[in-house]
Parts: C-alpha cells; sequence; structure tokens
C-alpha cells in the first residue's frame, strides 16, 4: 500500500486557534487513508532563530537545532491527533500509516543521518516535507497553512490578495513568500502533486482528497498535477 498524502503541517497554525480541529479531522482521514504527517517549526523553530541571531551560530548548528524544532512540534500533534503514532524514520512511519493511524514523523534522526538538503534558512519544513514525499514514494505533498495558498505579487497584479490558483514550478521560483526558497529547486528536478491550502478550513484537506481539487495553489509540476 502507497501513502496517499505526505501532510505538512506549518508552525503558523499553532500560533491560532484552528490546530485543533485540523487535527480532529487529519484523524479521521486517517483512518480511512494512509497519512503521514510533517510537522513544521512554529515557536520552536522562532526561537531557534533568535537565537542564531543572537550568537551568530554556523548554518550546520542551526539546521541541526530547527530540525530538534520540528520534533517538539511533532509531540505537541501527536496530543492533538487522536489515534496518532509518532515515529523516528521513514520505514517506521510507513507501517504506521498504512496500519490505519496517522503517522508523524519526528524527523530529525532521518534528515541528520541522510542530510540530503542545504543547510540554509532557504530550507524549511516546506522542503524537507517535499524531501519525505519523495523519500517514500509518495506522489501528493499538501502543505496546510494559515492562509488559503500562494498569493500574487500585489505590486505585479494591484490586486492584493488574489490567490493563484495554479503555478508552474518556474513561476513559483519568482514569487517570494508562501513556500520556502528552496522548494521550488526541489521541485524542478523531483516533481510532485503539490498542494498549498490552509489548515484553518479543514474540508479543503479532505476535499482534495477525496475528489483531487480543492480551494488552495496546485503547484504545476507538469508530471503529476491534475
Amino acid at each position: 500500500m502507497s501513502l496517499d498524502a505526505i501532510l505538512k503541517i506549518g508552525g503558523s497554525l499553532s500560533r491560532g486557534n484552528g490546530l485543533a480541529a485540523l487535527c480532529l479531522e487529519i484523524s479521521r482521514l486517517g483512518r480511512r487513508r494512509p497519512l503521514l504527517v510533517v510537522p513544521g517549526g512554529g515557536e520552536f523553530a522562532d526561537l531557534v532563530r533568535k537565537i542564531f541571531a543572537r550568537y551568530a551560530l554556523s548554518d550546520s548548528a542551526a539546521h541541526c537545532m530547527a530540525l530538534l524544532a520540528m520534533d517538539q512540534y511533532g509531540y505537541v500533534l501527536n496530543q492533538l491527533i487522536p489515534g496518532s503514532s509518532r515515529a523516528k524514520d521513514l520505514a517506521e512511519a510507513r507501517l504506521i500509516a498504512e496500519s490505519g493511524s496517522p503517522s508523524i514523523l519526528l524527523p530529525s534522526a532521518e534528515i541528520l543521518h541522510a542530510d540530503p538538503l542545504p543547510h540554509s534558512w532557504a530550507v524549511t519544513s516546506d522542503t524537507i516535507a517535499a524531501w519525505v514525499a519523495y523519500a517514500t514514494g509518495c506522489r501528493r505533498l499538501v502543505l496546510l497553512k494559515d492562509v488559503d495558498g500562494v498569493f500574487m505579487d500585489k505590486e505585479a497584479s494591484g490586486h492584493p490578495d488574489e490567490l493563484i490558483a495554479e503555478l508552474t514550478v518556474e513561476q513559483l521560483s519568482k514569487i517570494d513568500g508562501g513556500v520556502d526558497q528552496q522548494l521550488s529547486r526541489f521541485l524542478a528536478r523531483t516533481p510532485l502533486e503539490t498542494w498549498v491550502i490552509s489548515g484553518l478550513h479543514p474540508e479543503r484537506l479532505v476535499e482534495l482528497m477525496d475528489t483531487g481539487r480543492t480551494t488552495g495553489t496546485c503547484i504545476d509540476t507538469s508530471a503529476y498535477c491534475p
């Protein structure tokens, strides 16, 4: 059995009031679809950024600390997603998801061992989740954030808050914000059906999983994106 989706739960969702409802929906979805959750960094990563700047730490030290921040957020998600289980490597995470329980990857050990990505703040949990999708052979990546998707630059469009329904990887590379700077480079060589949707509207995740479409931004990698 293959994974239906890699779900990255953005750290921004931990700062509002919508995280609990999203986690309950993921619990329900995970009983009928094999799902692997990758945590963002949230307030734990915010602290790493402050310490990084205060003490002029190396990029590699900050990279390791940010991965550990994702682990900490993973413990929070494990408490909020009923029936979920934590995993420290990809093999264990797949087995859990395929058994009918949402799987939450604590990514630090796996990423530090494989070391597949640059040690840079240009790499966040967005690209880490994309690498997890690639490494597990999962073709769908869903980035759950506190916004509806990726938005048009208001200076370019003249219309603030204009949601972009579909983007090519090349177009994504020219947009500042929405996802991390490394994601477009990663997707250019590793096509994945990639979505950016709001975790504040859990019904959109259900709609996407059940129908293949929803309100949000689909990043067209030409190979898999409908």
